[in-house]
């Protein structure tokens, strides 16, 4: 499910005239073969012509040269006679053009409606690809750990553990998921985390992307052990002051790659922050297409504050902590018409905690 990022994951069923399914595949790594390539490679191992086959795909074929030849033009030379797909691929590359060129080499094409399971479920699974290549930005999921009272740590900042290991190692399985995780400084040097994916197999590490105005990030944090097994993205403020500069090159020795979003608070400090907007953009610049939020309530507000959350998973412990942590530090709020609307999309247990998803309404309408 996740070897294809950033490319969308997709799978593709070729099926006989009299309903036999003869191959089947999905999209490979970055640079592999696409699903259908598969699926037309796995009905020919089994010894099967694809002639006159329908094909079953959980989005349009592609029509361009990428890294990987059209979809479609395979699709026509094995000679298949009808394509399904539950999707229009949303990149303005191929958006329709798949199915045109099908169409003009005599193929039949059926697009499910867009309020069929299937094509519902295809989206889901690739919500990340859409709003990357819709709204240019990430699609952002925040994970908090919390107690019953909506704690996410002690008022001294421990919180290691609130949730118990078989959520945290469903927290893994999210992360893996993701193309980068994203913290804040804050938390770099509250916790010294990795930041990676031990709990579950994966094929790939995510990348990591740090909110670090200032580069206070030690040189000797935990998180460059995964060095060369990912990339680790530091978003700074000030790209001229003497300072940062000298923190960024000893960073930038530890293989962090640096990058300057500045935004300027209007305060008589004038004060400098990451631009988090502009990050995203940014990192949609560079492909992600999930970002997975693991971060303190000033970050987690921030983000917030600002609109850019899309996705709330959440772990809720059956304890009680008290005073303590937030999830998010903002307001405070004049009216309750202020506060962050939420959609309950999924609850289920997860050992002996609940895991909520909540979603912003609207955000997936793109």
């Amino acid at each position: 499910m996740h070897i294809t990022n950033p490319n969308p994951r997709v799978g593709c069923v070729l099926e006989t005239t009299t309903g036999i399914v003869i191959g089947q595949g999905h999209t490979q790594h970055a640079g592999g073969p696409h699903a259908e390539i598969m699926a037309l490679r796995d009905a020919a191992e089994r010894g099967h012509s694809a002639l006159d086959a329908t094909a079953y795909v959980t989005l349009e074929p592609c029509s361009h040269h990428g890294r990987t030849g059209p979809c479609c033009d395979a699709l026509i030379a094995a000679g298949i006679r009808k394509v399904v797909a539950t999707n229009l691929d949303p990149n303005p590359l191929v958006a329709g053009q798949g199915f045109e060129r099908l169409r003009q080499a005599g193929v039949e094409v059926e697009l499910l409606p867009s309020d069929h399971p299937a094509a519902i479920a295809s989206r889901e699974l690739n919500i990340g690809f859409f709003s990357r290549m819709v709204r240019k930005t990430p699609w952002v999921r925040m994970k908090v750990a919390t107690s019953l009272d909506g704690k996410t740590a002690l008022p001294d900042g421990t919180s290691q553990w609130i949730t118990s290991a078989d959520a945290r190692a469903d927290g893994h399985a999210w992360r893996a998921r993701a193309c980068a995780i994203l913290t804040g400084v804050g938390t770099v040097l509250q916790d010294n985390p990795r930041l990676d994916v031990r709990l579950v197999e994966t094929p790939r590490q995510p990348h990591l992307v740090i909110v670090d105005s200032q580069l206070r990030t030690p040189p000797d944090a935990a998180l460059f052990d995964t060095v060369g097994k990912r990339k680790i993205w530091i978003y700074a403020a000030q790209e001229n002051n003497p300072q940062t500069q000298a923190r960024a090159h000893r960073l930038q020795q530890r293989g962090a790659d640096i990058r300057y979003c500045p935004q300027t608070i209007h305060t008589t400090s004038q004060q400098h922050q990451v631009d988090l907007q502009a990050m995203l953009r940014d990192l949609a610049q560079h492909e992600i297409n999930e970002l997975h939020v693991e971060a303190g309530q000033t970050l987690n507000g921030a983000l917030v504050t600002k609109g850019l959350v899309d996705e709330l998973l959440l772990y809720m412990a059956p304890k009680l902590i008290g005073e303590g942590l937030g999830a998010a530090h903002f307001g405070p709020l004049a009216s309750l018409n202020q506060t962050m609307p939420l959609e309950f999309t999924q609850v289920e247990r997860v050992g002996p905690d609940l895991r909520v998803l909540a979603r912003v309404p609207g955000r997936d309408q793109f």
